[in-house]
């Protein structure tokens, strides 16, 4: 994603805003994230000029955090709790099922960019697994076939 000038100089004001705060690098991105959907590769220079740190600074934690997205989530984002009582109530299967249906692997958008899935590791409902979350709203005792009915009518 290649940034207009306007957009560099919200990258820099977001970057300036917490460059005094202990830690800023990861406020700064969950920032950008949210202005832009995601964390331009062209942001990653400005964000580490700001913030006095290597380009290979900023990358290496916008590659480690998986919630860092290089390119925009789909419309929906649809995420599969794999912690431990989700897998043993199914988990496997329905995300096994979802990731065909949307034709993409873990992290990755469907070509008609309607839908980004990604595992999470515990979405607290536990006792009602597998739980899923679809945008805001969370799916306890959820299925396949709802999780794909929900994720298709999503806007």
């Amino acid at each position: 994603m290649s940034l207009t000038s306007a957009q560099e100089a919200r990258v820099v004001e977001i970057a300036t805003r917490h460059v005094d705060r202990e830690g800023a690098l990861l406020p700064v991105l969950h920032d950008v994230q949210s202005a832009f959907g995601c964390i331009p590769r062209d942001a990653v220079p400005l964000i580490a000029q700001v913030l006095n740190l290597s380009r290979a600074d900023v990358h290496g934690v916008v590659s480690f955090y998986h919630d860092f997205r290089e390119e925009p989530a789909g419309s929906v984002h649809v995420k599969v709790c794999r912690g431990e009582a989700c897998q043993a109530m199914g988990a496997d299967a329905l995300a096994a099922r979802v990731l065909e249906t949307f034709g993409v692997r873990w992290y990755e958008t469907s070509a008609d960019a309607s839908c980004t899935v990604s595992p999470v590791f515990c979405l607290g409902l536990c006792s009602v697994a597998p739980a899923v979350q679809i945008g805001d709203e969370l799916v306890a005792r959820a299925s396949a076939d709802v999780v794909i009915r929900r994720a298709k009518v999503k806007p």
